[in-house]
């Protein structure tokens, strides 16, 4: 059976609050870990009205003391935006806080416009080429120092492979730095699925067995709304259309309400594997048979499922609906 796990943004809904964002992630993942998922992640995001997870290892760690045995994690941390000791010394934090539960995903985009880029401070000047450099220098911080090493992640030295560390991607250049570094790839299919089959043909043809992984590994971000009905589903679908739409044009906002006048896209090619982003809308048994298919045609080791939905019961319903299906029971 293919895992599944949870990719959660922390949504800000029209008219709702950061607090009670935070409240929702931590409901979702008590009840991903009684549903069976494998792990929740979160993504860091800044200056995006409708994410509160900006403070992403912050986060992790609250989800992490109210749940048991979910692995939790991020998907991802933006390199770029940190300096590799500091990410070190957070996720040493982490791992020393939840042994044996947390992943670390890398990405090289700052996961925010120019403007933020520059209050960040860190990534104007820095270039494509850097990431491969910052992701060795960040895992050399997890072993145990060597003999008159002047800078140490404490805590974070000593814990070696324990925290399994991801490389996450939308084009071919992840796939190619992951196969090299013998490390797991996640591909962003929710949002950009274009160089997917390359990216993932590349990984998989010049992977390196390392000691962190002795063989490819590819997890592939997906969209899912379910419900109980298609109709129902499409209308809530509508939500992360509108959210979508409007980042797309420059324009962030917080996740708006479903809406009859987007429940479908006349501009979004009928062929799924057209689309700009990996979604499965539908109810249970449509949901399972999208979901079915794809991994038939991609062999991903594992899907990671992303929810834009406004009403946290709805989305929690989503996510019940999705584990079910990848247990055969739906």
């Amino acid at each position: 059976m293919t895992p599944f796990s949870v990719l959660d943004l922390s949504p800000i809904v029209e008219g709702g609050t950061a607090a009670q964002a935070f409240r929702n992630t931590v409901d979702l993942a008590q009840n991903a870990e009684r549903w069976g998922y494998t792990r929740f992640w979160l993504a860091e995001h800044h200056n995006m009205p409708g994410i509160a997870s900006a403070a992403t290892a912050v986060l992790i760690g609250q989800v992490g003391a109210h749940t048991s045995s979910i692995r939790i994690g991020a998907g991802g941390i933006m390199l770029p935006n940190w300096a590799p000791l500091q990410v070190a010394e957070q996720f040493g934090t982490l791992a020393s806080l939840f042994p044996g539960r947390v992943d670390l995903g890398l990405g090289r985009a700052p996961g925010t416009d120019r403007a933020a880029m520059r209050a960040l401070r860190r990534t104007l000047d820095s270039s494509a080429d850097e990431f491969p450099n910052d992701v060795l220098e960040l895992m050399a911080y997890f072993y145990e120092p060597e003999a008159g090493q002047p800078v140490q992640a404490v805590p974070g030295a000593g814990i070696g492979v324990d925290i399994p560390i991801w490389i996450l991607g939308s084009t071919t250049f992840g796939a190619q730095v992951a196969a090299e570094f013998g490390l797991p790839f996640a591909f962003a299919s929710h949002f950009a699925p274009a160089a997917l089959f390359e990216a993932m043909g590349i990984y998989r043809d010049r992977f390196t067995p390392s000691d962190r992984l002795a063989k490819p590994y590819v997890m592939l971000g997906v969209n899912v709304v379910a419900a109980d009905t298609d109709d129902e589903a499409r209308f809530l679908s509508s939500s992360g259309r509108q959210s979508f739409a409007n980042l797309r044009a420059g324009r962030p906002t917080q996740l708006p309400p479903p809406s009859k006048e987007w429940e479908r896209n006349p501009a979004e090619p009928a062929d799924p594997r057209q689309r700009p982003r990996v979604s499965f809308v539908g109810s249970p048994g449509t949901v399972a048979g999208q979901m079915r298919d794809f991994i038939d045609r991609t062999h991903a080791d594992e899907l990671i499922i992303v929810s834009h939905i406004y009403d946290h019961a709805a989305r929690l319903r989503s996510y019940e609906i999705a584990a079910a299906a990848t247990s055969g029971e739906a």
